[in-house]
């Protein structure tokens, strides 16, 4: 498989990508510039003509792999390969048993906690103190 270059005109618009010994070429000679470098695109420094060719894009979905190529008419533009997870079953799998584990687990009763907050001891030793001048006012 040969390497392409990715290659956009001057107005931004994407051509048909060319061999990188033409791309050294253009970059050599300043009508061209690196615009990104993963994956490897210059851009025209000059007016061109925008030709475009038809390409197809073939897609191969298997169990392990996906296969991706995209092809005009002879010439191979990209082929890749992505590798897909074999390890999620097991990983549901895991999961499942933590959580069954969980609901299952035997633990001890616990009394609710709602009664013990410090706002509500705020509230009735404040209004213990208020109590406490009511009386000593009355009394004295």
């Amino acid at each position: 498989m040969q390497n392409r270059v990715f290659v956009i005109n001057k107005h931004g618009k994407a051509l048909m990508p060319c061999k990188p010994r033409k791309a050294r070429i253009l970059l050599r000679d300043g009508k061209a510039k690196v615009l990104k470098k993963e994956p490897f695109t210059i851009q025209l420094l000059y007016g061109s003509t925008g030709y475009k060719q038809d390409i197809s894009v073939g897609i191969d979905s298997g169990q392990r792999y996906i296969g991706l190529a995209v092809t005009s008419q002879n010439k191979v533009l990209f082929q890749g390969e992505v590798e897909l997870r074999q390890d999620v079953k097991k990983l549901i799998d895991t999961r499942r048993t933590y959580r069954r584990s969980r609901r299952n687990r035997k633990t001890r009763y616990r009394k609710s906690r709602f009664l013990n907050r410090i706002a509500k001891k705020k509230i009735t030793g404040c209004h213990h103190q208020w109590q406490v001048k009511l009386t000593i006012i009355s009394t004295g």
